[in-house]
């Protein structure tokens, strides 16, 4: 009933939506024309400081692409495919079928954001297809938008930009934040926790309500497509020393072994502190491990590779924004304005629902905490609110709208071979649940903390 209540919603989005580029071209316009306007900068002022922010952000999207590579690599690495096909064969019926997609991807997000989209996308097109076999007629288009569903706890968990970024030191926002905050005090705190035992069994009973009832409405995987993905190339002979060398394994599995040994040493020497670049090379460590040369993890690599281009090309003007936004004294003046219309309390929510709104035109957890993370937490310091509350209330906005904002959702189509249009009445439906479910984690955190 929800799906077809939102369906002039979905068509607006379809119709009118432009890419994230364009978005971040806009953006960046209003933005020079608020500090026109709004401070006492002139436009020789705003031009230097959005040009000197350009390169302000290039560790920070070092990171962000190597989350993004290893992600993909990882979810295609043989001992993950074949523990994929093993796993998609469970459900025996289409209830199952549909709520084990939506359970394994909330998991595997929250563990790590840019896996869990291409292991998403695999498992909808596993699932599907093994059902399609048995004979259990599932509706492929509601599997994928559970796949993409199970998305939005990725900002709940450690991977999130905006917990992560705010527990590495010496990262942009330490200046705002005064030191790092620790992922125990964002993501293992109990109200995050709570939130994350109430959402993920919220959306799993929403996507099961959302099947059709009417068996003519079942779209199934079309007969000629299959469930494995990635195939192991054909295995050639070495021709020369260099390929015998790029065929050993030992190789790749010695540089595992020395960079987890590196990983496990800090935790030994710091405890659970977790920063952007651990993740990032305990992520490298398996796939290291799991790889059977030198030679797949050059291929697991080049096909990973195009999944950075937004990344690459978008991040240097989100970065030329926070450099406007920084330098003009923008910041101070936005600050100001929530400060005016908040108090400690509700300074959260207001984050919240700023963030879901910007991430329509800014799709991008990382690229939109650069933007809005100085801002509230200015505004926090000002009226005392807990850093660790604004950190999540924006990362919960990013998540919440990504469901209407189908940027993240391209590589999961791409993969299952399907548009937009056929999953957004389904993730309309999420998007419902999941602002229900942060607003509540919300408002509780605010008023118990």
């Amino acid at each position: 009933m929800l799906a077809v209540a939102m369906k002039p919603v979905t068509r607006l989005v379809e119709r009118w939506m432009p890419s994230a580029m364009v978005f971040a071209v806009v953006l960046t316009g209003v933005v020079m024309l608020m500090a026109l306007v709004m401070t006492d900068s002139g436009p020789v002022d705003v031009l230097n400081a959005w040009g000197n922010g350009l390169t302000g952000l290039l560790a920070f999207i070092t990171q962000m692409c190597l989350a993004l590579l290893f992600g993909h690599a990882l979810a295609h690495t043989r001992p993950v495919q074949k523990a994929l096909a093993k796993v998609s064969a469970i459900p025996t019926n289409a209830v199952q079928a549909y709520a084990w997609v939506t359970l394994l991807t909330c998991l595997v997000s929250w563990a790590q954001w840019s896996l869990g989209l291409i292991v998403g996308a695999i498992l909808a097109k596993g699932v599907a297809t093994s059902c399609r076999d048995r004979g259990i007629r599932v509706h492929f288009p509601l599997l994928v938008a559970a796949a993409y569903t199970g998305f939005i706890p990725y900002h709940m968990g450690y991977s999130g930009a905006a917990p992560l970024t705010s527990a590495t030191p010496g990262s942009f926002i330490e200046e705002f934040l005064g030191a790092p905050v620790s992922v125990v005090e964002t993501v293992f705190s109990w109200w995050n926790l709570m939130g994350l035992a109430i959402m993920i069994p919220a959306l799993v009973i929403g996507m099961v309500m959302c099947r059709p009832k009417n068996p003519g409405e079942i779209i199934e995987i079309p007969d000629t497509t299959s469930g494995s993905v990635d195939a192991a190339p054909t295995v050639q002979l070495p021709s020369n020393p260099a390929e015998w060398i790029e065929s050993k394994r030992y190789i790749s599995t010695g540089l595992g072994l020395l960079l987890g040994a590196f990983v496990v040493g800090h935790f030994m020497r710091l405890g659970f502190v977790l920063t952007f670049d651990i993740v990032n090379w305990s992520m490298l460590t398996l796939i290291l491990l799991m790889v059977a040369s030198p030679a797949e993890l050059s291929r697991l690599v080049k096909n990973a590779a195009s999944v950075t281009s937004e990344v690459l090309l978008q991040y240097p003007l989100y970065a030329g924004i926070l450099g406007i936004v920084t330098t003009t004294g923008l910041i101070q003046v936005l600050s100001d304005a929530f400060i005016r219309v908040s108090d400690v309390q509700s300074l959260p929510f207001i984050a919240f629902l700023a963030a879901g709104l910007v991430n329509i035109f800014v799709p991008s957890g990382g690229g939109q905490f650069a933007i809005q993370g100085p801002i509230f937490i200015e505004a926090g310091n000002a009226l005392g609110t807990d850093p660790a509350l604004i950190i999540m209330a924006i990362g919960y906005g990013d998540t919440w709208t990504n469901m209407i904002q189908p940027f993240f959702a391209l590589p999961i189509l791409a993969i299952a071979g399907l548009g937009v249009r056929a999953i957004l009445k389904y993730t309309m439906v999420s998007l419902v649940i999941s602002g229900i479910v942060f607003s509540f984690v919300l408002f509780m955190a605010s008023y118990l903390s």
